[in-house]
């Protein structure tokens, strides 16, 4: 372990981080770079549980609000400007769109979320299709949770949150945009995130701030979902 320097009141003021530590967190940064240079290439598009492909491999999913920069990431992570399509009309995507990752992970683009002018009907097919791949999935090892850092947690993110917890399906929440924002809001936004998430019963506790157009927090992502990958050490 580190040693903390403490002020009144039991404050961390610094922290002096372990070389071991510090060596291996440099290794899984490292190993996420290159797993997700491997090729990654479009499986299907799943439009009912019927057409879902096999379970062959470790699946990490991606759900957020329309228009939250989901495939932007996505694209982000894999060095990509067109594996995942991005579209302006919120809600256009309504199916599951699996990629493989190098043969050693499964990257799953689930449909955007939280669009207001979407018909009942829609909306009832989304649910359906959504909550039967959650809760019926073995290999599915955790959904990454994308929120708007200028905007925070919204009703809809927590109905999708509270799905998850329902579905005993691990989520990260992912804060996104965050060269739209100044550092104090940043700050301020994460505070609320990270005070909502550790009420949750499946949140996992690690929130990752990144931006797509700058980089920012994708290779510390990348490096975290290297973990869940088919052959990862840990």
């Amino acid at each position: 372990m580190g040693d903390h320097a403490q002020g009144g009141g039991g404050q961390v003021l610094t922290t002096v981080p372990d070389s071991e530590s510090e060596a291996e967190r440099a290794g899984l940064i490292e190993a996420g770079r290159l797993l997700f240079a491997r090729e990654c290439v479009f499986m299907r598009g799943a439009v009912g549980l019927d057409s879902l492909p096999d379970c062959t491999l470790p699946e990490v999913a991606f759900a957020g609000r329309s228009n939250v920069g989901k495939s932007s990431l996505i694209n982000a992570l894999t060095g990509r400007n067109t594996l995942a399509r991005t579209s302006n009309t919120p809600g256009r995507t309504q199916e599951l769109n699996f990629f493989d990752l190098g043969q050693r992970l499964i990257l799953v683009d689930m449909p955007g979320y939280g669009f207001a002018s979407a018909p009942k009907g829609l909306v009832e097919k989304w649910t359906r299709l959504v909550n039967g791949f959650l809760k019926g999935r073995p290999v599915l090892r955790r959904s990454v949770v994308l929120v708007d850092s200028r905007h925070g947690l919204k009703d809809s993110d927590r109905d999708m949150m509270a799905m998850l917890d329902k579905a005993a399906v691990v989520y990260q929440v992912v804060l996104t945009k965050i060269d739209k924002i100044k550092p104090a809001e940043l700050e301020a936004v994460r505070a609320r995130t990270l005070d909502e998430i550790s009420r949750r019963v499946a949140a996992h506790p690690l929130l990752i701030a990144t931006s797509s157009e700058t980089g920012a927090g994708i290779a510390e992502l990348r490096a975290e979902l290297t973990t869940l990958a088919l052959g990862a050490s840990s």
